[in-house]
């Protein structure tokens, strides 16, 4: 055997073994994720309860309703709220959803008004259509009960920081607050732009945004006293320069955040040529799929464990697979199935393989 098939030969067996640490990496993380959904699942079969059952707790929570809203010298022992609506985007579980709704503002969603939270729930939404942007204060439903005192921010790498510096859905209450753009109001539905929320989120309340109050600027006493001569929420718009040419405003203190929090890496995100002809036969937009993967929706522990490796996520009725790339900072989409068809070639594999 010549030296340049001996070459050929360590080549080939070097590849080989790259490929098997990489599918030893990615049977890691199924485990991790399987063991994820198999806590989930048994968190479900715990606290299930037939209608019956469902509807006794109703009445017994309805009897204890004073009790929860109790409130004493040292403070409230308990509050109850109730949804106002149900939150629909095309994110069916949490895996890659967007940290932050202004990084997948090409995204839209909606909020469905509950007709229970009113007799006509279409009129609590009018004069809403006259906002820009709205805030949404809605509940971690997916994130019960898993108060971290410190937490690891993905731009810190692992780092750890105390929770109420950051924005991280492992809180003591587990409330999120999203500033998303208003697209649309249909009877009593809000349609929005930005999501960085699960599908079946309960929403506990929508507030319009208003940067008068809302952008930390000082505005002079005369003219704040002249705005809130209209009753709340009607708010006159405010001119932006005086006749003579100065503003209204003057800057109030700097607004400042640690350096982290600025440290944004955006990936270059790439389609092969399957992915392309797959977004033309699936009518997709590219820039739902950009705007996910851009920021890099992977976790710290995904991120520093694993670090290159292909990457499935949900979205909506498609299930998208990519490839990163950390040393060049760039993700390659490779493929784009409609659920459907992936749940029946499992099947078809499942079959076969029997």
């Amino acid at each position: 055997m010549s030296n340049s098939e001996i070459e050929y030969l360590k080549a080939q067996l070097a590849t080989a073994r790259s490929e098997i640490k990489n599918l030893r990496q990615q049977l890691s993380n199924l485990q991790h994720m399987h063991t994820k959904e198999h806590q989930h699942i048994l968190k479900l079969l715990t606290d299930y309860r037939c209608e019956g059952c469902q509807e006794k707790q109703q009445q017994n929570g309805h009897s204890n309703k004073k009790q929860d809203v109790s409130v004493d010298d040292d403070g409230a022992d308990g509050c109850t709220f109730k949804p106002i609506g149900v939150i629909k985007t095309v994110f069916n579980e949490k895996r890659a959803v967007p940290r932050q709704a202004s990084l997948a503002s090409g995204l839209l969603s909606r909020i469905d008004i509950s007709s229970t939270t009113f007799n006509n729930p279409a009129h609590s939404l009018e004069g809403l259509e006259n906002f820009s942007h709205l805030w949404i204060i809605y509940y971690f439903h997916r994130n019960p009960n898993h108060a971290k005192a410190k937490v690891a921010p993905p731009r810190l790498g692992g780092e750890r920081v105390g929770v109420f510096s950051t924005r991280s859905p492992h809180r003591p209450c587990p409330i999120g607050l999203s500033l998303v753009e208003l697209d649309r109001i249909e009877d009593f539905k809000v349609y929005f732009l930005g999501t960085d929320m699960v599908d079946g989120t309960p929403v506990l309340d929508i507030k319009p945004y208003i940067p008068q109050y809302d952008v930390p600027v000082k505005m002079k006493e005369a003219e704040f006293l002249n705005s809130r001569e209209a009753p709340d929420g009607e708010e006159t718009n405010l001119p932006d320069k005086k006749p003579g040419g100065s503003n209204h405003t003057q800057t109030g203190p700097a607004v400042t955040v640690p350096n982290w929090v600025l440290n944004s890496s955006s990936l270059n995100v790439m389609f092969n040529a399957n992915a392309e002809s797959q977004l033309q036969e699936l009518q997709i937009e590219k820039n739902s799929i950009v705007d996910v993967l851009k920021a890099d929706p992977r976790s710290v522990y995904l991120r520093t464990k694993y670090g290159s490796q292909i990457y499935t996520f949900r979205l909506g009725e498609h299930t998208v697979t990519c490839k990163f790339d950390d040393q060049n900072t760039t993700v390659t989409v490779l493929q784009i199935r409609d659920v459907v068809n992936f749940q029946e070639m499992d099947g078809e594999c499942s079959s076969s393989a029997q």
